[in-house]
């Protein structure tokens, strides 16, 4: 349950710097701490406040931060362990933010570190995607998935994405290949000889993708890997994964995307009064990029 309550101004330690947030993100996982069902990967405590996106101003920096000074303008993924950036401020460590985007507002930066940097680790980091190669996305206009067809497409990869029926001209707009309705058709019938799967959905989707990966191939996913005894039996490498917010990996996105490669999605924008809307409207599914909240 969302609620807007006031609470003191966090202190930075040492090793941490005081943001004045500008805007945040609405992610999946917000749900999902909601409901209790990430305990084992973010054990967190209650109250918690939510937002694993921040784009903002540095108010004040611990004694041990050298890079960063007050005024800078950065962008980062708190820890969902720690308190998040649905608020006007947040501490966050030095070592897990960057210099936002220079041709990005704090809007559209917000939109970015958690989707892109779980898109550009999945890809790359994890699923080892190289130029010529080709990759299955699922929920390619997602906020992550979104990410991962311009990341993809950037690197040189034949580029395949799912979707909903009514998104995908958007998935192709984004540079994919090809779109593939996941309600309607079987994207196994439809695909094959796969390098790279980037499952972000997992379950039955997950299991059936085994079928399109090549022998040798990967299978990467961000929710759990369950279906290990089908990959190996195809030698098909399966990995789950959580993105993290590396410094050298959110200035790699930003010059992407100030060297206009990439650009993130914005479907919406509401206030930090409406973060229980935002929520909501994110559950739904099938949103197109990133639901943003404003704070400032």
């Amino acid at each position: 349950m969302l609620d807007l309550e006031d609470i003191a101004i966090p202190q930075p330690a040492d090793d941490e710097v005081l943001i004045k947030v500008y805007a945040s993100s609405v992610n999946p996982v917000d749900q999902k701490i909601f409901a209790g069902e990430s305990q084992q990967k973010f054990p967190t405590k209650f109250p918690l406040t939510i937002g694993w996106d921040v784009s903002g101003v540095i108010q004040t920096v611990g004694s041990k931060v050298h890079h960063f000074s007050i005024g800078d303008e950065v962008y980062g993924r708190p820890f969902p362990t720690t308190n998040g950036a649905f608020a006007e401020y947040v501490v966050i460590k030095a070592n897990q933010i960057s210099p936002k985007p220079k041709s990005l507002d704090h809007i559209n930066a917000a939109a970015v570190p958690l989707a892109g940097l779980t898109a550009w680790q999945g890809l790359f980091k994890y699923g080892k995607l190289q130029k010529g190669q080709k990759v299955l996305i699922h929920a390619a206009s997602g906020g992550v998935g979104s990410f991962a067809v311009q990341f993809a497409k950037w690197k040189g990869a034949y580029v395949i994405g799912t979707g909903a029926a009514e998104n995908l001209s958007f998935i192709k707009q984004l540079g994919a290949d090809e779109a593939i309705d996941y309600k309607n058709d079987r994207f196994e019938e439809k695909v094959q000889d796969v390098d790279l799967v980037f499952d972000l959905i997992g379950k039955d989707t997950q299991q059936r993708s085994i079928q399109v990966i090549k022998e040798g191939g990967r299978l990467i996913t961000t929710v759990m890997p369950e279906f290990q005894q089908e990959a190996k039996e195809k030698h098909i490498h399966l990995e789950g994964f959580t993105g993290q917010s590396y410094p050298e990996d959110l200035k790699q996105i930003a010059d992407l995307i100030d060297n206009g490669f990439i650009s993130p999605v914005v479907s919406s924008v509401l206030s930090l009064e409406d973060a229980k809307k935002a929520e909501m409207l994110s559950a739904k599914g099938d949103t197109r990029g990133k639901i943003v909240i404003k704070v400032v």
